[in-house]
């Protein structure tokens, strides 16, 4: 049977609209290309402006992730600027990124990756029936409670940062709130909320406590078999359903890892600098090469844009993001040989392409490397090697593992507060260059930003979804995305929800309608949704 080339557009929306080109013969995916359409240029729009507008514009990027985008520019100004942050100001920092990350989860999990799995494709499990009672979008009992509860963990942000999404209450020197006693009251309210109407009785069927006994991939499975509440918590359910339908099967990627590190710890980065950041950082920054097996740590200097096969006149070499000049070309066309989309080759000047995520944070969770007091973590680990490498279950449990490390994270934030310390100290502003980075919900973020004559004189933002979803590199090999399709079965190429399931969970953020064309003939193959 020859090879059939079908275009799935748009697989989902993250920043623009994210399109699929698959080749697909036997039944099973080739070849892939992954392309962004839509040019943003956020890059080009600070230029010459005042260097805080970064701190309104940069939020906006991206409608659930504005905390993540809002802590890496602050951070940003930090270290070009040498500031001094209160411990109070790293806290509320850190406390708007965790909580609007655990909300994004749940509302990723039901509102964008588990509707698949009432796909007509999966009629023949046994499962099937119980996954549309709880999964349909809408109508499904776990759905509606997931998608609604997911509210609950941003009304702490708004507390602090008066709204969200795209707030800006970070500012370089500290955060521009105050909470009061009433405030951190009300806070400790909503995180309880969300702890015993959804986190504990529906998602793990279990508290908190009993979760965090798992260490181990075995420990896992002696869990569910423990208690009926385990197996028939959607966590639970979702696992055994997910080997049933063979989602541990398909959807491996390029087995090398990276994590920026996140959550700077209140005493050790009030003088926050480039250099110091990596010894600061509760949750640890590092490498995993599968292939090896060895953690190293990461430093920004080893990262790299490639635009060979993308749409900017930036020539074909490795360039740092410091020296990225954001050159788009004008009139483009889809050249599948050439350039073919507006996201760059990103890649790590040693390690080369390298996937970020949930997974990837889990799997430097588990390293040596690092500070002896950082973030330790070898569950997903030891789950990753019994299960032979990664795939769309393994990345799943990856990102919903996180949300209860994180949410006694969240914990620690408001009992360590002492509400009448300062929250802010004033800056002196300089010329200079300045580094912040995070880890958003879907991975590894940062903004770089080159200040000259009180101006931005360059600022440039590598996203989560640049890592992933960006084109070949100037050798040719895939981005982490169009690699993990590779192999992925495809069972009817009208539906092609197999594709949707890789894509996804790599985290898409907005549910699109998507349509299937064979690219030979053009022909509308079929309008459905995979998200």
């Amino acid at each position: 049977m020859g090879i059939q080339t079908l275009d799935i557009s748009p697989v989902g929306r993250v920043e623009g609209d994210l399109d699929v080109r698959v080749e697909i013969a036997d039944g099973q995916v080739v070849n892939a290309w992954t392309h962004a359409e839509l040019f943003r240029g956020f890059e080009i729009i600070l230029r010459g402006k005042d260097p805080q507008a970064g701190l309104i514009v940069t939020p906006r990027i991206c409608g659930i992730c504005g905390a993540s985008h809002l802590t890496s520019a602050a951070w940003a100004l930090d270290t070009a600027w040498g500031t001094e942050v209160p411990r109070n100001a790293i806290l509320a920092r850190n406390l708007g990124q965790l909580v609007e990350t655990i909300q994004s989860i749940p509302r990723y999990f039901y509102g964008l990756f588990a509707i698949d799995l009432t796909n007509k494709k999966y009629r023949s499990s046994r499962y099937y029936d119980e996954a549309v009672r709880r999964f349909a979008a809408f109508t499904g009992k776990s759905y509606e409670l997931g998608v609604t509860i997911s509210s609950k963990p941003v009304e702490i942000y708004a507390l602090f940062g008066g709204q969200w999404p795209h707030s800006s209450y970070m500012v370089p020197g500290g955060v521009m709130c105050a909470p009061t006693l009433t405030d951190i009251t009300r806070a400790w309210a909503i995180l309880e909320y969300f702890r015993t109407n959804w986190l504990e009785p529906v998602w793990l069927g279990c508290s908190l406590e009993r979760y965090e006994e798992i260490q181990t991939y075995d420990d896992f499975m002696d869990w569910l078999d423990e208690d009926i509440k385990h197996r028939e918590s959607d966590l639970g359910f979702y696992w055994r359903m997910g080997l049933d339908i063979g989602l541990d099967r398909y959807g491996a990627g390029v087995g090398k890892y990276v994590s920026w590190g996140y959550l700077p710890h209140e005493d050790k980065y009030q003088k926050p600098t480039i250099e110091g950041r990596n010894a600061a950082v509760i949750m640890k920054s590092g490498v995993y090469n599968s292939f090896s097996d060895t953690h190293t740590l990461m430093d920004h200097t080893f990262a790299r844009e490639n635009t060979t096969h993308a749409w900017y006149d930036e020539g074909t070499n490795n360039v740092h993001p410091f020296d990225r000049t954001t050159t788009p070309t004008q009139k483009n066309h889809k050249d599948f040989n050439s350039a073919y989309s507006w996201a760059t080759a990103v890649l790590h000047e040693d390690f080369g392409r390298l996937e970020v995520g949930p997974l990837a944070r889990q799997l430097v969770a588990a390293g040596q490397h690092g500070e002896s007091w950082q973030h330790y973590d070898g569950f997903i680990l030891d789950v990753f090697k019994k299960m032979g490498g990664a795939s769309i279950h393994v990345r799943q449990l990856a990102r919903v593992h996180e949300i209860v490390k994180l949410y006694r994270q969240a914990e620690r934030c408001l009992r360590e507060f002492v509400l009448n310390d300062p929250w802010y100290i004033k800056p002196k502003e300089k010329d200079g260059r300045g580094w912040g980075a995070t880890e958003a919900s879907r991975g590894s973020l940062c903004h770089w930003v080159d200040i000259e004559d009180g101006k931005i004189k360059n600022y440039q933002v590598i996203a989560a979804t640049s890592w992933n979803v960006g084109p070949r590199d100037s050798n040719g090999i895939r981005g982490p995305i169009e690699e993990a399709l590779i192999g992925t079965p495809i069972e009817d190429s009208t539906d092609p929800v197999e594709v949707g399931h890789v894509a996804r969970s790599f985290d898409s953020c907005l549910v699109c309608t998507v349509h299937a064309h064979d690219a030979k003939t053009g022909e509308e193959l079929a309008r459905f949704r995979t998200a």
